[in-house]
């Protein structure tokens, strides 16, 4: 381990851990039910675990983390074999979530979907393939999960549930495109009665979603490209000639956070959307030749404030889980090459994060944490400093109390 002022990074083996973090003993006591027997709970707890302080957040590597385990080949089983229902845990998962006033789903919570593209090293795990990365500009291979997130009134965050596009050549009976997992996600949300306003951006900014959403009942907020034609002025032409006709004393001031914006709204039409939508243009200067940012809402009535506010919760609804989920809990990190072993890691750094959004920004410090914690990586950093003290405290006890060695502590936790 790197010594550094006596800290460590998530990169830094951990010691032979020999008891659970206390958010996973919580955890083991609130869906422990779900599991059969003691050794999947086991199982369950040792995942975890994993997932919040291994330094390789798979298989080996989780269990390669512990003093006193079974073989890994136990711990395969039990994410790619053994019968448990990972839609029972993620509902309970859910379920728990509204208990806390500040995860409760409300009226104007918001519902954020987008993709994420998370890269493999190899090829033969189900459902990879070579994918275009627009944020790198280059071809990678990787799943792409399309994830719906919920944004509490509170500022907390956490997954709802995802779907994982498969390429139209791997299995063209049952191949649905984007749009259609899309819609899925939004009839999900829909049926499980969760309350709130969609967003997402321009790439799902298309006619057959606006359609299914409007005809759904719910609003949303949606990114819109430049080139996308709507109708303005009796005639159809790009949403950026629309800009360019907007003068400067058509704008008005907005203030979102500390930033200001000049914008122009408008309830007009898009060709093929079967409902007027609210355009929004943003420029960063009242005589700013180019805007920043359009949006389209099918609120027509709502204060631009609104709009705005539902729409900026698209970042941290979105791109805070996807960078969280692979920074720190390994949301990439699974090798399987099973889809169900894939699937089911995937609903388990759900069930992390959500575990670490409790812990945040509390009213006060938990006593395990001994800090206020703001961030999933500082609460992953508090774990992983809660159980190294853990080890320590227990090496300290066998060799004071049951008079160990030090070469048989060092063999209990596999450091020889």
């Amino acid at each position: 381990m790197k010594a550094s002022a006596g800290l460590f990074t998530q990169e830094d083996p951990m010691p032979g851990i020999v008891a659970f973090p206390t958010v996973v003993e919580q955890a083991l006591q609130e869906f422990g039910s779900v599991f059969a027997n003691e050794p999947e709970r086991v199982h369950f707890g040792e995942y975890l675990t994993g997932l919040l302080v291994a330094s390789r957040k798979n298989v080996s590597g989780i269990n390669a983390e512990f003093a006193v385990t079974t073989d890994q080949s136990c711990l395969n089983r039990w994410i790619t074999e053994v019968a448990w229902d990972v839609g029972q845990l993620n509902q309970r998962r859910l379920d728990w979530l509204q208990q806390d006033p500040s995860t409760r789903y409300s009226a104007h919570g918001v519902i954020a979907l987008d993709n994420t593209l998370i890269n493999h090293d190899g090829k033969l795990i189900e459902d990879v393939g070579w994918l275009w990365d627009h944020a790198d500009q280059r071809h990678v291979i990787a799943h792409d999960y399309l994830i719906a997130n919920y944004v509490c009134t509170s500022g907390k965050h956490y997954p709802l549930e995802f779907r994982r596009f498969r390429k139209e050549e791997d299995d063209p009976a049952t191949f649905k495109n984007h749009t259609l997992l899309f819609k899925e996600l939004v009839d999900w949300v829909v049926q499980q009665q969760i309350p709130g306003d969609f967003t997402f951006d321009c790439y799902f900014t298309n006619a057959e979603i606006l359609n299914h959403l409007h005809q759904q009942q719910r609003a949303y907020v949606g990114d819109l490209k430049f080139n996308r034609k709507v109708w303005f002025g009796g005639r159809e032409m790009k949403a950026s000639e629309v800009a360019a006709q907007i003068d400067a004393e058509s704008r008005k001031l907005v203030t979102i956070g500390e930033q200001k914006y000049w914008y122009f709204t408008k309830t007009l039409h898009i060709p093929q959307v079967d409902h007027p939508v609210r355009l929004v243009i943003l420029w960063e200067r009242k005589n700013g030749a180019e805007p920043v940012k359009m949006m389209a809402s099918n609120r027509v009535y709502w204060e631009i404030s609104r709009i705005l506010n539902v729409y900026r919760q698209r970042w941290t609804g979105t791109e805070t889980f996807h960078r969280d989920g692979k920074q720190h809990l390994g949301m990439g990190d699974c090798q399987l090459r099973k889809g169900e072993g894939q699937t089911r890691h995937m609903y388990l750094v759900m069930m992390a994060h959500s575990l670490l959004v409790a812990q945040m920004r509390q009213g006060r410090a938990s006593e395990w944490a001994h800090a206020m914690l703001t961030t999933v990586g500082e609460a992953c950093r508090a774990i992983r400093r809660e159980t190294l003290g853990n080890t320590i405290t227990w090496a300290i006890d066998k060799a004071t109390r049951a008079s160990w060695s030090h070469d048989r502590i060092l063999a209990h936790l596999a450091l020889t």
